[in-house]
């Protein structure tokens, strides 16, 4: 091969190629971005619409269905869910994967714009989804010395500037506390005697709070501005405004009403261990990294408590740090990645058992990962636990084309050639061979594009890191490992960049230029010169790569030392492995059918464990919390569901394995959709747990905690972990209708049935528990009769029970809100709202019974519908069962269940996504297969012999069932990734071994013989590459440390399949060779 050659005469040239591809790694790596996970772009869109007031069917029919309407016509629309509650739409839109959500989220504003809603319905807002725009951190800041307005204006005006100043700090968002708002309480009975009406109070409030500039005036020589100045500044001017004169009576507002500086209405009560709080969400921006971003608030948060002082009474503490997982993490790959690659060096030593072949096949180990992150740096992949995964995955095979192609130079040099013959004609003959292997890895990889759903968004850069790394690891063992084994000698010195021969009859060469001209000290800078470069770019390259040979060699040595006694045993083992392979290959080959069959014999064993084995999305990942959602009956105070969520706090804080619990009542994340929402029946529970307990403990302690949970009397608890990667529920059960009644009575059927399945927990229905009402229904012929508008009226309402917020007080820079309502002794009762006085006729106060009737029903807490259609849904987690599993339950329990035939069943959640991931990732593997195929026929310019090594393929199957039975029992999508790995890995050593076969053949040698030999030749570099490949994958499959329950599937099913492919490599391929192949 050219490549093999020149980089064989020009060894300055491949050393410099090296020295900067690490060079340009070392650099990129510390500008590469550090995420959890690589950036998924979930293809939806929530449309969220406020309808103040609104109960869920008016919502429902008014605003959601409006909407509904209109987005269904967007392009590449797959699915759109709603839900209608009090006050609330949410329109949830999802697109098809790969769609920019950029510009489908302008086609949705584009067609909102056009809609029309009822005017008292706010302007539609539309959200993301996106699980990398959750806040890296979340900060607590108590006192025991100031109130929680102070404490809420505190963060707002003070800490929220400070921290958002930070580099790489989005924004941050304060939620808990108390809001500070100016009460304008009017007293029911003199408002009417008076015959005002909260708007018409409202509206002189906001009249006297004017500034207004007035223009200009010039007087002589000056010119002045002219301004009125009367905006409030206390809330004693807002009671002194007058209101109305009757008579030579002023009536002033305080006559009346009591102005109070009071806090708005709370709807969000926070906690940390039991002590409220105000929380400061810290975000960071899209790009940052967010380990340094955390260190940086950590910095800025010291210099603030310093400025405070510990006499101030003020602590700001961190509830949640991402960063902290996200570097352990990180730190746990990399941790992997090195004992991966110290174990394949230690093998291979084990197997070449001399130091410096060692050292040069190690060498291709930093080299290939550190030049793999300048790659990774300039296409936009960050550092996050899938491409390191990529990296770890990957370091035992980066050594398997430097061990195909030393093994060749080395059986060159036992022939008798010179190590530079050696190293060209070693090295071309397996160099197509392993660019094959090479570039049938590397295309398993192209399919993972057509994998839709999270997994494609998950995996897409590892797997852009695994093929960067083969390509530098395929460079590298065409270049850098000739250019070492040739002992840098080749008929030139290192450092020529060409070969100089000598002349006939041996005589040396005329120089080709005569001496300098001109005084010798002419030449002093430019030989100074010319000295500084040759010490750079000739004798520091030399020098590196000698102290790196010398220093391998030491180590070696020292490594030789201490594995001495598993030296001696591998000796005595491979021999005895090499002679049983030497007689048990001709027995193989003598009795083809019997080989095949104990092989079919072993796939079928492998066919009937696969039912046993469960099916998941992808593996929930521990990260030492804990979340736990609450939900109350509808219409219950946020302050007792805060009371519920602190009898919960006090039972967790007895587990010793819990550090901290933060609590929010009247908010959470936890109800579904992907959204936070702000209702003052829910709350979630954040409990952080000290130290790794793992996934088993985790499991037990939950159960200790839901067990104590239930027997708390009206709450409905949900226990789940942080979303990473998908915000639906595991099981969703879909029933769709339009009768609510129905809908209702078979979602309770269902959700009872549903309860007496193993394994379940968490199931409610999104019927249960209706929302309390009281209903206004004028009487329009009453109104009629006494001249009053129905609108007008159901104005006079909402003013006084909502009340109106006119205009604000300006203090310290600050906008305070005024609020105009009546008393709460007036509006706190049913009896209160019925004696409201809504108009006065003929100076006469008419109440609201007078006009209307009054009614307490119950309608729904919600109303759900999917594609237009009104649903139902039953929703449960998973308690010690795979996601298949349950599924299979749930249809065997609802098999009998009576459903009219309006009325439709079905599977949504994470079901209905692994279904279609599960069904793109088959699709996957097929093509995989194909594309190997292509390869492999395109090398071997021959249709037969690619399918003969395509028989590695299934029979790797059968280590991949097996390794899944005896670890983990589940098939995930990170399982199918690995197996899409294997089918281009597990045909590398058929390729090496059937490409050696056709030299030997086209060399004149029979069928036979050429198998046997192949065979024997290369049982030791199969040997080898399978060892470092899976001794380099087992610190993964191990599954030790932060998220390792993504990475461990893809491990454990590569090491079982390559394990069987070898042994069906040595075997099998050699008898299917011969029997596909009838030349001889």
């Amino acid at each position: 091969m050219k490549l093999v050659k020149m980089s064989i005469r020009r060894p300055v040239t491949v050393t410099m190629l090296m020295v900067t591809l690490v060079l340009f790694g070392a650099v990129a790596y510390q500008r590469l971005p550090i995420n959890l996970l690589p950036d998924i772009s979930y293809p939806t869109l929530s449309v969220r619409t406020e309808f103040v007031g609104a109960a869920p069917e008016e919502v429902e029919n008014l605003v959601t269905r409006r909407i509904e309407e209109s987005v269904s016509v967007v392009n590449k629309v797959i699915r759109i869910s709603s839900r209608s509650r009090p006050g609330l739409s949410d329109v949830t839109v999802e697109f098809e994967w790969g769609v920019q959500m950029d510009f489908a989220s302008l086609e949705v504003r584009e067609k909102l714009d056009r809609l029309r809603l009822p005017q008292e319905v706010d302007s539609p807002v539309i959200l993301r989804y996106d699980p990398s725009l959750e806040p890296i951190m979340r900060l607590g800041l108590t006192s025991a010395e100031i109130d929680l307005i102070a404490l809420r204006t505190m963060a707002e005006e003070r800490l929220k500037n400070r921290l958002e100043t930070i580099d790489g700090v989005a924004a941050i968002e304060v939620s808990g506390g108390l809001e500070e708002e100016i009460h304008v309480s009017l007293n029911e009975s003199q408002l009417a005697s008076l015959g005002l009406t909260v708007s018409q109070v409202a509206s002189r409030v906001a009249a006297e709070n004017v500034n207004l500039t007035g223009g200009t005036l010039t007087d002589g020589e000056a010119d002045y501005l002219v301004r009125t100045l009367n905006q409030y500044k206390t809330p004693g001017e807002i009671a002194d405004i007058i209101i109305v004169r009757r008579g030579q009576a002023l009536i002033r507002l305080s006559d009346f009403a009591t102005v109070t500086r009071s806090f708005k209405d709370r709807t969000i009560i926070t906690e940390v261990n039991g002590s409220e709080n105000v929380e400061l969400a810290v975000f960071k921006e899209a790009d940052a990294n967010t380990i340094l971003v955390a260190r940086r608030v950590h910095e800025r948060l010291e210099e603030i408590r310093r400025d405070y002082g510990a006499s101030s009474g003020i602590k700001l503490a961190v509830i949640t740090d991402q960063s902290r997982f996200i570097e352990q993490s990180i730190t746990e790959v990399l941790k992997t990645a090195i004992i991966g690659g110290i174990l394949a060096v230690i093998i291979l030593f084990v197997f070449l058992q001399r130091i410096g072949a060692t050292v040069i096949i190690g060498m291709a180990i930093p080299i290939c990962v550190i030049a793999t992150f300048f790659f990774m740096y300039i296409s936009g992949v960050s550092l996050n636990i899938m491409s390191l995964g990529g990296l770890a995955l990957g370091v035992g095979m980066l050594v398997d084309n430097s061990i195909v192609v030393l093994e060749s130079i080395d059986r060159y040099l036992r022939q008798g050639h010179s190590p530079p013959e050696a190293a060209d004609e070693g090295a071309s003959l397996v160099g197509k061979a392993v660019t094959a292997s090479t570039m049938t890895t590397i295309c398993v990889f192209l399919p993972i594009i057509f994998v839709t759903g999270v997994a494609g968004q998950l995996f897409t850069d590892q797997s852009l890191t695994v093929t960067y790394s083969l390509l530098v690891s395929l460079l590298v063992a065409l270049t850098l490992i000739p250019m070492m084994s040739s002992g840098f000698r080749g008929g030139q010195s290192f450092g020529s960049g060409q070969q100089h021969s000598a002349p006939e009859g041996g005589e040396n060469p005329a120089p080709e230029h005569g001496p300098r001209p001109g005084p010798r000290w002419i030449y002093y800078p430019v030989d100074a010169v010319v000295g500084i470069l040759k010490a750079v770019f000739y004798w520091l390259p030399f020098a590196l790569l000698t102290i790196v040979k010398w220093v391998g060699l030491i180590i070696g040595w020292i490594i030789k030392g201490l594995i001495s006694p598993l030296l001696y045993l591998y000796g005595r083992l491979y021999g005895k492995v090499e002679s049983s392979y030497e007689r048990l290959l001709p027995w193989v080959l003598a009795h083809r059918l019997q080989t095949i069959g104990l092989a079919l014999l072993m796939f079928v064993s492998a066919v009937a464990i696969f039912p046993r084995l469960g099916m998941e999305l992808i593996p929930e990942m521990s990260q030492n919390e804990i979340q736990v959602g609450l939900k109350m009956p509808v219409g219950t105070p946020v302050e007792r569901t805060r009371d519920a969520l602190a009898r919960m706090q006090r039972i967790t804080m007895q587990e010793p394995e819990v550090k901290l619990v933060y609590i929010s009542a009247g908010l959470s994340s936890m109800t579904g959709g992907g959204l936070k929402e702000e209702r003052e029946d829910i709350g979630q529970m954040n409990i952080m747990l000290s130290g790794n307990l793992g996934r088993e403990q985790e499991d037990e302690l939950i159960e200790r905690l839901r067990e104590q949970f239930e027997l708390i009397p009206g709450t409905s608890v949900k226990f789940g972990r942080p979303v990473l990667y998908t915000y639906k529920t595991p099981v969703e059960l879909e029933i769709k209708g339009y009768n609510l009644a129905t809908l209702d009575r078979i979602s309770d059927e269902v959700a009872e049935r549903m309860r007496t399945i193993e394994g379940l927990s968490d199931i409610k229905s999104s019927t249960e528990g209706g929302n309390p009402e009281i209903q206004i229904y004028f009487r329009r012929d009453r109104l009629a009769s006494l001249g009053l508008g129905l609108s007008q009226m159901a104005g006079a309402v909402r003013g006084k029970v909502l009340g109106e917020v006119p205009t604000e007080l300006h203090k310290l820079g600050r906008q305070v809100d005024i609020r105009v309502r009546v008393e709460e002794e007036d509006r706190d009762r049913l009896e209160d709202i019925r004696n409201l006085t809504v108009a006065r006729v003929g100076g006469r106060p008419i109440t609201l019974e007078a006009v209307a009737d009054l009614k307490v029903e119950q309608g729904p807490s919600e109303i759900r519908r999917v594609d237009q259609e009104r649903v139902a849904v039953v929703s449960a987690g998973l308690a010690g069962i795979d996601l298949g599993a349950a599924i299979e339950r749930i249809d065997y329990a609802l098999a009998d269940i009576a459903v009219p035939p309006e009325i439709s069943l079905s599977i949504g959640g994470q079901g209905l996504e692994m279904s279609r991931s599960m069904d793109s990732m088959i699709f996957a593997i097929c093509l995989a297969v194909f594309l190997v195929y292509l390869v492999m026929a395109s090398q071997f310019e021959s249709l037969l012999h690619p399918l003969v090594i395509l028989f590695t393929i299934p029979f790797g199957l059968i280590g991949v069932i097996w390794s899944l039975y005896v670890t983990s029992g589940v098939i995930s999508v990170v399982a199918l990734i690995g197996v899409v790995m294997l089918s281009g890995i597990v045909v590398n050593n058929a390729i090496v071994l059937v490409d050696y076969v056709n030299v030997l053949r086209r060399q004149g040698k029979s069928k036979h013989e050429a198998l046997t030999e192949a065979g024997n030749a290369r049982l030791k570099p199969i040997l080898m590459t399978t060892a470092t490949t899976v001794l380099g994958l087992l610190p993964m499959a191990i599954g030790l440390g932060e998220g390792s329950e993504v990475r461990a599937p893809m491990a454990v099913v590569v090491i079982g399949g390559l394990l069987v492919g070898t042994f069906m490599t040595l075997l099998l391929l050699p008898t299917v060779y011969s029997l596909f192949d009838w030349r001889d």
